[in-house]
């Protein structure tokens, strides 16, 4: 077997064997089972009179009050709400709580059908999957229980009806004995929310409080679960980002409250802190220094993100006011760099899982998002993409590309070694070693382009995955979602024939090749004709299945991927081809076809 030969199968082996083992490795766990939750546990009180858990005693802090399934479920459904009506979304605050649980955003929806629902985001506790934002003061100093606004107090409409980009509304409710509480919510014109939390002491006694908000999901959700992707708790923390996944919150530390067991994690930041989705996510951002924590509730089987922020004092006559906002809604990466930059929001960009290759998939990202703002079409922009890494790779592929060329004009002499050394493997490889550093010929050079490519693909495999732009990103005719696998299948000749192709993630759809898939297939199928079949039955075994195994592999991958692997092929291709002939070999590409063809005939009889 030559030099080249090994090089090149061991290069195409290699991806092989990473590719297997990320497509074995990876597979996603079965799907959580879903579970609908009771209300949220007790709250603890220290010996000062705050309501705060045992493990966090020290620091004026508090838990979701207590609420009574049935006083949530008649209060939810009797309660008014405000209308949320924006460009980005709608939706609406109950006035039950004063809880922002109902919204939806208008840019997306759940399928690719002009009929499909609008995505959810937020929902109440009377429905599926309650997801919700929740804000209140824990009562300290000589405070009630019932002096403070809980998760069931029903407030008033102060001021605004209808909360728009352009009118906030004003939540109000009054403890009756001096202390008048308001909530004001305002929005921009995409995801974030600006909450103003106030108390008027209108008494004669000067009164201690803490604010608090809350971000709740009952039940885990339902998530992609990706390995290679993180859902679940998402948090800056002194500018380090920290990643809690929904599986590994009830493995938490268990700290006992009052008849109850909850996992909580505390950490002093001025970062902020919520929970991420593959596109979406909620998260609170206070604007002073707080406390984040983690809880996960084990006897509700509740998931809780807190910001606890400085208790206030509230002297009489006084008013004192908290701001902090709350981002909900999807992680556009042009909305959330912006509000990383101009808002001030450390890290925030960070969100989107960029993955251990970020330094690779942040600036390709970055790129194909650029060209596709040039183009208008995410498939063309995948293809510029690939064209310009084609080209930054150039001085690396040409000197590879020369070198396999000058070992094809030393294949003679490589054959008459050979003969002369016979079986004397260590004379012919020191002899050999000997011819290549004559020649200045690197054996090897013929796998860096490949090796090269691994990173880059997984780079790009990762952009694809998790970056909301890919989402239901056309391209041309049947590609309608370039973030998913090609809908077209072989087995009703694309189309041809009255019925439909299998549903995805069943076992016939690993042999339901659709057309993207298989002219992977065949680009690299051509690529291997400009050498010719090698003599060796393994080798050409090995050659001969190649292509094929790569195109049922990756059969089932996002077709943007298979997009950039196609081009990769092709200019690969192109590339190869002309450095060959410029170094004078002669690759015969139609003469190998052929000849393979008569050889696996000569083989058949």
């Amino acid at each position: 077997m030559d030099d080249q030969n090994k090089n090149l199968i061991l290069a195409v082996v290699l991806s092989g064997i990473v590719m297997l083992v990320w497509t074995v490795w990876f597979q996603p766990p079965p799907p959580p089972v879903d579970l609908t939750l009771p209300p949220e546990s007790a709250q603890a009180t220290s010996s000062t009179g705050v309501a705060t858990p045992p493990a966090v005693a020290a620091q004026d802090a508090t838990t979701a009050p207590a609420i009574p399934a049935t006083t949530q479920a008649e209060g939810l459904a009797t309660a008014e709400r405000v209308t949320i009506d924006t460009a980005e979304m709608e939706g609406s605050i109950t006035l039950f709580g004063g809880r922002l649980d109902d919204l939806k955003l208008k840019s997306y929806r759940e399928t690719l059908d002009d009929d499909s629902d609008i995505v959810t985001l937020l929902s109440p506790i009377n429905q599926d999957q309650p997801y919700y934002a929740l804000y209140g003061w824990a009562r300290a100093g000589s405070l009630a229980a019932e002096d403070v606004p809980s998760a069931n107090t029903l407030w008033q409409l102060e001021s605004g009806a209808t909360l728009t980009v352009e009118t906030p509304i004003t939540l109000v409710w009054d403890n009756s004995k001096g202390l008048i509480f308001r909530r004001t919510f305002a929005v921009d014109e995409h995801y974030m929310f600006s909450v103003t939390q106030s108390v008027e002491n209108t008494s004669q006694t000067a009164q201690r409080a803490q604010p608090y908000g809350i971000i709740a999901r009952h039940g885990e959700p339902d998530t992609v679960g990706f390995f290679i992707l993180h859902e679940g708790v998402v948090r800056m923390s002194d500018g380090e980002l920290q990643e809690i996944d929904y599986d590994d919150m009830p493995d938490l530390d268990v700290v006992q409250t009052e008849g109850a067991a909850a996992d909580l994690i505390t950490i002093e930041s001025e970062g902020w802190v919520g929970f991420t989705d593959k596109n979406w996510m909620t998260t609170l951002v206070p604007e002073a220094n707080f406390t984040s924590v983690v809880k996960y509730d084990r006897r509700n089987d509740i998931y809780q993100t807190e910001a606890r922020m400085p208790t206030q004092d509230i002297a009489p006559g006084a008013t004192v006011s908290v701001k902090s906002r709350l981002f909900a809604g999807a992680k556009e990466w042009e909305t959330i760099r912006e509000y990383g930059k101009s808002g001030g929001i450390t890290g925030f960009l960070d969100s989107i899982d960029w993955g251990w290759f970020f330094f690779l998939t942040k600036p390709i990202f970055w790129l194909l998002h650029t060209l596709n703002g040039y183009i208008g079409n995410m498939g063309f922009s995948i293809i510029a993409l690939t064209i310009i890494i084609k080209a930054a790779l150039l001085p690396l592929a040409y000197k590879s590309y020369v070198s396999m060329a000058k070992m094809k004009t030393l294949q003679p002499e490589m054959e008459a070694l050979k003969e002369r050394c016979g079986d004397d493997k260590q004379k012919m490889q020191k002899e050999m070693m000997a011819l290549y550093k004559t020649e200045k010929v690197n054996p090897a050079a013929g796998c860096l382009p490949i090796l090269m490519q691994i990173p880059i693909f997984f780079s790009l495999y990762k952009v694809i995955f998790v970056t909301l732009e890919l989402r239901h990103a056309p391209f041309i005719g049947w590609i309608r979602d370039l973030s998913a696998p090609d809908p077209s299948s072989i087995l009703n000749l694309f189309g041809l024939l009255p019925f439909a192709a299998p549903e995805a993630g069943s076992m016939i759809a690993i042999i339901s090749l659709g057309v993207m898939p298989i002219l992977l297939g065949i680009s690299m199928w051509l690529q291997q004709k400009l050498n010719p079949t090698p003599t060796d039955p393994t080798q050409a075994m090995i050659f001969a299945w190649m292509p094929w195994v790569f195109m049922f592999m990756l059969g089932n991958f996002a077709s943007g991927l298979v997009l950039y692997w196609i081009t990769n092929n092709t200019i690969t291709f192109i590339q190869q081809y002309s450095i060959m002939r410029s170094q004078g070999a002669k690759p015969d590409v139609f003469g190998n076809i052929k000849a393979g063809l008569k050889r696996k005939s000569k083989s058949e009889k």
